[in-house]
């Protein structure tokens, strides 16, 4: 179940976003925002479904797990083996706004959930909020590039009418998809006794960022680094701030299994990035093999400690 709903949201994922983008390419979107909205809420779209999914079903630590894990397993894994790959170049734009914004996200959550246990309707609108916030000065800041903003995006040569149906396959996908995906991982944590806030740390975090994963990678195998760091950044500022600001709006959570060994290492690794990237505006490759290392050893922990 875990692999049919791993394979059916990623599967979904894509034609939602193919949909999305020949829509906008119709109606003449600069790519840039197409980048930066679509293509953005694309990969995230599986962190979303299942987290949403997970909430209104009452197992808020594997909604809240899955954002934790997956923010953990993009900077660390995802960034440590794109930089093996390639040594990565950071933009100084990147280390001024979207590093900052990142931990900032990732503090907040920490503060508001470790303070009570719960992610309430009013944590969840800041957090949304400050979404909405960070998509208006990012797409501020896009248009005032002249060359960006005046260039357009090829069309896809899909009809009006095959946009939509992908838009509709793709979301039924990741609905279906989700529920299957999260109902395997809870009754794997049940038979062999794991909590749900490991199983959506370890297995769900991971399945649900493969999208970033294989986008990061390929990026840098083509030298093309600013992506696969701007696709890790944004897809860790979309987690927590869009989708556990919708989710708890429409559900609010109580959280229990998720540790502040967790929050922490969530934290530390977007610090750990941020001084990496800010020595030599570079993330060598044995600073990808120290992310890798320790991201295996905060794997290596949890798992010690569920068995």
């Amino acid at each position: 179940m875990i692999i049919a709903g791993v394979v059916l949201v990623l599967w979904g994922a894509d034609r939602l976003t193919d949909g999305a983008v020949a829509l906008a390419e119709r109606m003449e979107i600069p790519q840039i925002v197409i980048g930066l909205t679509i293509v953005a809420l694309g990969t995230s779209a599986p962190e979303f479904c299942v987290s949403l999914v997970s909430a209104l079903k009452g197992t808020a630590d594997l909604a809240v797990g899955n954002v934790v894990g997956s923010n953990i397993f993009n900077t660390m894994l995802i960034v440590g083996v794109a930089a093996m790959v390639a040594p990565m170049t950071i933009l100084p734009s990147t280390i001024k706004k979207d590093v900052p914004v990142a931990l900032l996200a990732s503090v907040a959550l920490t503060v508001m959930v470790l303070m009570d246990g719960d992610l309430s309707r009013v944590d969840a609108a800041l957090l949304f909020v400050g979404f909405l916030a960070f998509m208006w000065v990012t797409l501020r800041g896009a248009k005032g590039s002249h060359a960006i903003e005046q260039e357009q995006a090829a069309p896809r040569g899909y009809s009006v009418l095959k946009s939509v149906g992908l838009l509709v396959l793709g979301l039924a996908c990741l609905v279906v998809g989700s529920n299957i995906f999260v109902d395997g991982a809870t009754s794997v944590a049940q038979t062999l006794g794991v909590s749900e806030a490991v199983i959506g740390l370890t297995i769900v975090a991971g399945g649900t960022s493969l999208p970033e994963l294989a986008t990061s990678v390929v990026a840098a195998r083509k030298g093309n680094s600013g992506i696969a760091i701007g696709n890790v950044l944004g897809s860790n500022v979309l987690n927590i701030l869009l989708i556990l600001g919708a989710a708890g709006l429409i559900c609010p959570m109580q959280v229990q299994g998720i540790t502040l060994v967790d929050f922490a290492m969530m934290t530390i690794s977007v610090l750990l990035l941020w001084l990496f990237s800010y020595t030599k505006l570079t993330v060598a490759r044995w600073e990808g093999a120290v992310l890798t290392a320790i991201f295996l050893g905060y794997m290596g922990w949890l798992v010690a400690g569920a068995v």
